[in-house]
């Protein structure tokens, strides 16, 4: 007998019968567990857990200091703990929580490994939890374990291997949405729409009924072909479905597609259906796309008034206020953005540098670098530590503007800061370490040095053993023409390369806070020196 579970595509979530899959990008994904109250024993164990943030810092002693304590917790309990850590995008300590579970567990179910296999996928990558798959015991592979694996490998967007692992489903007579609803997103996204459409026949021919979530996927991808007819006749067709209902996320789809081709009028139509159908707990995300939507649209006074009822409505969260202020950035209404985030750092007691983030970015797009530096110090005035973000986009900012020295002290208070998963933007250092080198390798050598002793920065040619771990060595490497990596993203950027547009794009709403998208950048007009020398983040090796 199969769980109930979530399924979520972008901001919505709903109740579906079956395996639970989820993805914040729009391919669904393994999601496991119902739904329960917290008992005291696993809210405060989970408040243990949740209290190190730090992906890199393994939560198993704190299980077992908990048992230590003779406190007992058992599977169900760990599962709703599981359930959180994934909600909140904390993978590494979800698969650590599962693998402690696994080794006092004589039997996993298949909807454990299957979670598994999702978690492996996301901390370790495909290429684990293919291993993994392999030792898993065919009498465990049923449909779940398959459909997990077919959902990695659609969020990695591997066609081939998904399409091999749904023809194994096709072959054991699995008739179930979920994987077809899988194979529809991830045929959306790589533009293979006439693919779509015979996956579509397929499940009509098999009277297999994709629910309002196959109606999602097709209303995104008329969206994205600006097929407006298309969105209509289904707008249509869900309304003469008494089994489907037509709520906000529908509309607002349809919101998004009359913008992209142009039709403004009929999306601030759709906007105002999205009004009206909004209720429930999933308020908060019809009101945020609200903002968004109207602010894409120009108006202004819609995205006041849209502000003002959230407000009457319902407490207000920092996700709220960010919305609002990057909705009013994109307005160009400075002054409103301001006055916004003077109402949240007057009232907020959870700091998070996002919000003024979106006003330092603000005014360093527009070149207002004076109200940029006075507002970070105001900042530092107030007891607030500024986080490697906020100096970084100072940097990327100084150095689109050719103010070089300022660019390597903003870069050096980055390297200062608590780095957490922030990557620091790889253009604007090699700017300033190019910078630093026509002024005198003695300055960049200080540089590099510090990016060393904060374990940043480590060169290793990648033609010796031999690790590169002094500065002067590291000048050197520059000097010969090598080209730095950070991980494995390259950075092909050298000395005589124009950089004014180097800076980071704005944190918006649809964008991940560490922005790596830079402005300006002709990548064709980039030359890749040989041989590479790799900067390594962490532990020197």
């Amino acid at each position: 007998m199969l769980q109930s579970g979530f399924v979520q595509w972008g901001a919505r979530s709903f109740i579906l019968s079956g395996v639970s899959y989820y993805n914040s990008s729009g391919v669904p994904r393994v999601f496991s567990y119902g739904t329960k109250a917290l008992t005291s024993s696993v809210d405060k164990l989970f408040k243990r857990i949740s209290s190190h943030g730090d992906p890199r810092v393994s939560i198993v002693p704190i299980l077992d200091q908990w048992v230590d304590e003779g406190r007992t917790v058992d599977q169900p309990q760990l599962k709703i703990i599981l359930k959180l850590l994934r909600k909140f995008k904390r993978y590494s300590h979800a698969l650590q929580v599962l693998e402690w579970t696994s080794d006092r567990c004589d039997a996993l179910s298949s909807g454990d490994i299957a979670v598994r296999l999702d978690l492996i996928s996301r901390v370790h990558g495909i290429e684990d939890a293919e291993k993994y798959f392999t030792n898993v015991p065919s009498t465990k592979k049923t449909f779940k374990v398959y459909g997990a694996l077919l959902s990695c490998y659609a969020y990695k967007r591997l066609l081939d291997k998904a399409e091999n692992i749904m023809q194994i489903l096709r072959d054991t007579g699995y008739k179930r949405s979920l994987s077809y609803n899988v194979m529809l997103s991830l045929y959306a996204k790589l533009g293979k729409y006439k693919e779509f459409e015979a996956l579509l026949q397929e499940m009509e021919q098999k009277s297999i009924n994709g629910g309002k979530e196959t109606f999602y996927i097709q209303l995104n991808v008329n969206a994205a072909k600006e097929n407006i007819k298309g969105i209509e006749n289904l707008i249509t067709k869900m309304k003469a479905n008494p089994g489907v209902p037509v709520d906000w996320h529908v509309y607002a789809i349809a919101a998004k597609g009359y913008f992209k081709a142009g039709r403004m009028e009929k999306s601030s139509q759709m906007l105002k259906e999205v009004e009206k159908c909004i209720q429930g707990k999933s308020s908060k995300f019809g009101y945020r796309m609200l903002l968004t939507m109207h602010a894409n649209l120009g108006n202004r006074d819609e995205v006041y008034r849209v502000w003002n009822l959230i407000k009457n409505e319902r407490h207000i969260c920092n996700t709220d206020y960010s919305y609002v202020v990057s909705s009013l950035v994109k307005l160009n209404e400075i002054d409103g953005a301001e006055r916004i985030w003077e109402e949240w750092e007057s009232v907020n007691k959870n700091y998070d540098f996002q919000i003024p983030n979106l006003l330092i970015n603000a005014y360093i797009r527009r070149d207002l670098f004076g109200k940029a530096e006075a507002f970070v110090s105001r900042l530092v005035e107030n007891g607030k530590r500024p986080p490697v973000s906020t100096w970084d986009f100072l940097a990327s900012g100084y150095v689109k503007n050719s103010q070089m020295e300022k660019a390597v002290e903003a870069m050096k208070e980055a390297i200062l800061a608590d780095q957490g998963t922030w990557k620091l933007n790889r253009i604007t250092l090699t700017a300033c370490i190019n910078f630093l080198r026509k002024n005198g390798d003695e300055k960049a050598e200080e540089f590099i040095r510090l990016l060393i002793e904060q374990g940043l920065f480590l060169l290793v040619p990648s033609d010796t053993s031999n690790d590169i771990k002094d500065a002067s060595c590291a000048i050197n490497a520059f000097d010969e023409g090598y080209d730095v990596e950070e991980g494995t993203s390259s950075v092909t950027l050298d000395a005589g390369h124009d950089v004014k547009g180097a800076i980071h794009s704005p944190i918006g709403i649809d964008e991940s806070p560490n922005i790596k998208k830079m402005n300006g950048v002709n990548k064709g007009e980039v030359t890749t020196y040989k041989p590479k020398v790799k900067c390594i983040r962490g532990q020197q090796q």
